[in-house]
């Protein structure tokens, strides 16, 4: 079966010295601390009774906030499962610098989970992989949410959520949920790992989603891919991605890694970095953090392990592109 779904490309059980590190991998990470990420704002990870079927990244103490106010980042799971901590520690590094992260789904992994490992979406009996437990319009309910609550007195996030700032990002089956809800026009950034389209015209569904290229005629911002090299097998969707893309600016970059990222990192390792770096400059307008992109030296083309492709990028320092 020639798919992507979340974790894994499925075709043949894969050997026991090879599960075997896999499974030491998962609990590992299963049991790695919850944050608090590197930022300014340490943060955590919770539920909201206001928000049950999504949980809720932000900094612990938002008085510590003074005047500022939190850009929003809606998720899609790897996979599309319904795991909404299966990316945690990327969403907790992501929160720490002053952002409120929202993922469709529950707590299914990680300490204090009843199953502490990760969820990868896996095939059934017949090859075929089950459907979406999470959607684009879940994730546009995270931003519903978002904005409500800060209109609503009484909301610990009253006043503090910045409604002009909002990103769409998403891990592999969940990057094509992303490029959907991109299409919003509240949506001023987008951010795809390991994450990529296919064919106009192919009848593939990924997880029951559809992943047609055509859903790139929906983008009215700037676009990352942080992909994991050649052994990623979503990086030939972003490449073609890349080639396809006209009319907005995008950048891909791309480190040997393999489709599962760094997610499972500390802090969520170089790719939570590039992902708070795009953020700040796509969002806040930080020139700081577009250096990493612009300049025909830009930090990131000179980053040790990576490798950058990018087309039709401003100066750091442009606004309101």
């Amino acid at each position: 079966m020639i798919a992507f779904a979340g974790l894994a490309l499925w075709s043949a059980p894969p050997a026991s010295a090879q599960q075997q590190d896999i499974d030491a991998e998962l609990d590992a990470y299963a049991a790695m601390p919850n944050g608090p990420g590197s930022g300014k704002y340490p943060a955590i990870m919770e539920v909201d009774p206001s928000l049950p079927d999504h949980v809720i990244y932000r900094p612990a103490d938002l008085s510590r906030l003074d005047r500022r106010k939190l850009p929003v980042v809606v998720w899609g799971n790897g996979g599309c499962s319904a795991d909404a901590a299966s990316s945690r520690l990327h969403l907790l590094e992501i929160a720490s610098h002053g952002y409120l992260v929202i993922a469709a789904g529950q707590i299914l992994s990680g300490p204090g989970a009843e199953n502490a490992r990760e969820t990868v979406a896996k095939p059934a009996a017949d090859g075929g992989l089950p459907d979406a437990a999470v959607t684009a319009d879940d994730m546009v309910a995270g931003i519903d949410w978002a904005l409500a609550e800060n209109a609503r007195r009484g909301s610990r996030y009253f006043g503090l959520v910045d409604k002009r700032r909002i990103a769409a990002s998403g891990r592999s089956c969940g990057g094509l949920l992303a490029l959907r809800v991109a299409a919003d026009p509240r949506v001023k950034a987008v951010i795809l790992h390991n994450s990529g389209t296919f064919p106009v015209g192919n009848t593939l569904m990924v997880g029951g989603v559809d992943g047609s290229r055509t859903l790139l005629q929906g983008l009215h911002t700037p676009v990352l891919y942080v992909m994991g090299g050649k052994i990623d097998i979503a990086y030939q969707n972003a490449l073609d991605d890349f080639a396809a893309i006209e009319a907005q600016p995008v950048f891909l970059a791309s480190q040997d890694v393999g489709h599962g990222g760094s997610f499972r990192q500390p802090n969520g390792g170089e790719g939570a970095r590039v992902a708070v770096a795009w953020l700040d400059w796509q969002l806040r307008h930080s020139i700081c953090a577009g250096m990493l992109f612009t300049g025909e030296e830009c930090e990131l083309c000179r980053a040790p392990g990576w490798t950058v492709m990018r087309k039709s990028l401003p100066d750091a320092n442009l606004r309101g592109w």
